[in-house]
């Protein structure tokens, strides 16, 4: 029996360290243009109770996504021990492309995954980079079509990757862009033979809604009525997207888990996207509501979303390895574990994957 094995993972988590403190000079308007008249530490302490984000990390102004990329998917081969020669896909998922320090311009031409392959120093021209825009559930989709292709025949390995640099398209003057940060994370994808049929990618599930919920992400002007730029920054109507999320992400994650075969008592840990604290608190408490579990086990849900920020596609994958290589406190995965990965995100896109440890 073949299955979609994780063989190695790898992030790169920015230096620049940016706290809740370092936003108290900001100037926020709200979405009409009017000055919020509500002090700013006041919306600063708000902001960090509802979402839990106390710090981000940004990238230092040398550094693209590429860049990050790169850095993330060179850990993950090396934890791998695989030739990068011999990777047959690589699939970088992003939303912005490479923007530079103090510019709204992207650069998505090339792909994303084209400059990662040069940087990796990779010439076999069998393996295939191509980008993926899917909203902040990017990575796990690039999972998702991975195994898909491997179960297709067409490939057996793929370096899957997210990254990006979301610092460069916030509003200074929109409050919810404190919540966004930089960084990535990737991993290797191989399809191998097991014997434990509870290893490796198990079952996936994806929605997607696109009728007025593609208004609850989208890109705008800045809030300040003041500014003539034309610059686009990403907005969000936070609301909207909090109630999106759980109505649809627990049951999402109830399909996965049921089309695994394996049960809410088998499993050990969510992988979540962390986008804010309250909301993914709700979506594990309503997901486990679903089979009848009132009391959530502790220590089924880490996350990183306190101190890293939401980094959009690289959440996961970061948060993943930190959890596989012992850094965070109170979680670890071992062989045998199953664990469930879900996100939401722009579009409206909506995924889970469920996988056994290897």
């Amino acid at each position: 029996m073949h299955r979609s094995i994780i063989t190695g993972s790898g992030c790169y988590i920015p230096e620049i360290v940016v706290k809740n403190s370092d936003f108290l000079a900001n100037v926020f308007y709200t979405e009409d243009g009017f000055l919020l008249d509500t002090p700013v530490a006041d919306i600063v302490d708000k902001f960090s109770k509802i979402t839990g984000i106390r710090e981000r990390r940004y990238a230092p102004a040398g550094m693209l996504a590429s860049d990050m990329a790169t850095s993330a998917a060179e850990l993950a081969i090396a934890d791998s021990n695989i030739d990068p020669q011999e990777i047959d896909q690589i699939i970088v998922a992003h939303n912005f492309g490479d923007i530079g320090h103090d510019s709204s311009q992207t650069d998505m031409v090339p792909s994303l995954a084209s400059r990662v392959k040069r940087k990796l120093g990779i010439s076999n021209p069998a393996c295939i980079p191509y980008d993926l825009i899917f909203g902040c559930p990017g990575w796990l989709q690039g999972i998702i079509q991975a195994d898909a292709f491997f179960k297709a025949g067409i490939a057996r390995t793929a370096l899957v990757i997210g990254a990006e640099a979301l610092s460069r398209v916030v509003d200074q003057h929109d409050r919810d862009g404190m919540i966004f940060s930089d960084g990535a994370g990737a991993c290797i994808l191989e399809y191998k033979n097991v014997e434990d049929p509870g290893m490796g990618v198990l079952a996936s599930r994806v929605r997607s809604d696109c009728g007025p919920e593609t208004e609850y992400i989208y890109m705008n002007g800045t809030h300040n009525p003041g500014t003539t730029q034309d610059a686009q920054y990403i907005k969000m109507k936070g609301r909207k997207v909090y109630e999106y999320a759980l109505r649809h992400v627990p049951s999402a994650m109830k399909e996965c888990l049921d089309a695994s075969g394996f049960g809410i008592a088998d499993l050990k840990a969510v992988f979540i996207h962390q986008a804010n604290e309250k909301m993914d608190e709700a979506i594990i408490k309503s997901f486990y509501g679903l089979y009848g579990v009132t009391d959530v086990p502790a220590q089924v849900m880490p996350m990183c979303i306190q101190w890293l920020g939401n980094s959009s596609v690289a959440t996961i994958p970061t948060l993943f390895d930190l959890v596989k290589k012992g850094t965070m406190a109170g979680f670890n995965i071992a062989k045998g574990d199953i664990i469930l990965f879900a996100s939401v995100g722009a579009g409206m896109n909506i995924n889970a994957v469920c996988y056994g440890c290897s």
